[in-house]
């Protein structure tokens, strides 16, 4: 099957905690986030997530992703299937990696897979790659007050 990822990181001068509470608080991403407006749901695997995705100077839209980890402190990842199973799937994930020193390292990815995969990779990485820095530098900002 065909796949591609989509990569994005940043160091947090933060503790995996208090980065996890963050990312986690559905209901402040108005607040600060770039890329999600809005968020709800549910942070238990299985449950799907109310997401409204609107980066700056783009259309937005309503998805309902499902979770697939919820992991405290460590991994947040859901599903964002359109509707096209084994033609296009994608996933979004979060990784926290304490370094020790009071700080993290976060990845942040998106995966698709699917038979459609190549012929959309160029028109994701110029939707993704621009919005999950964004999303990274509000949240770092957000983390480090």
């Amino acid at each position: 099957m065909f796949e591609k990822v989509f990569h994005t990181e940043i160091e947090i001068d933060a503790e995996a905690e208090h980065v996890w509470d963050m990312l986690t608080d559905l209901s402040s991403y108005p607040e600060w986030n770039p890329m999600i407006r809005s968020a709800s749901g549910e942070l238990q695997v299985g449950a799907r997530l109310r997401l409204h995705f609107e980066p700056a100077g783009r259309r937005g839209y309503d998805f309902r992703p499902k979770l697939l980890v919820v992991e405290a402190n460590r991994e947040l990842r859901w599903l964002g299937q359109p509707g096209f199973p084994k033609l296009f799937e994608s996933e979004h994930t979060f990784v926290i990696e304490p370094k020790g020193d009071g700080t993290i390292h976060l990845d942040h990815d998106f995966i698709a897979y699917g038979l459609l995969t190549p012929l959309v990779r160029k028109r994701l990485e110029a939707s993704v790659i621009g919005p999950f820095e964004d999303m990274n530098r509000a949240l770092k900002e957000r983390s480090e007050k």
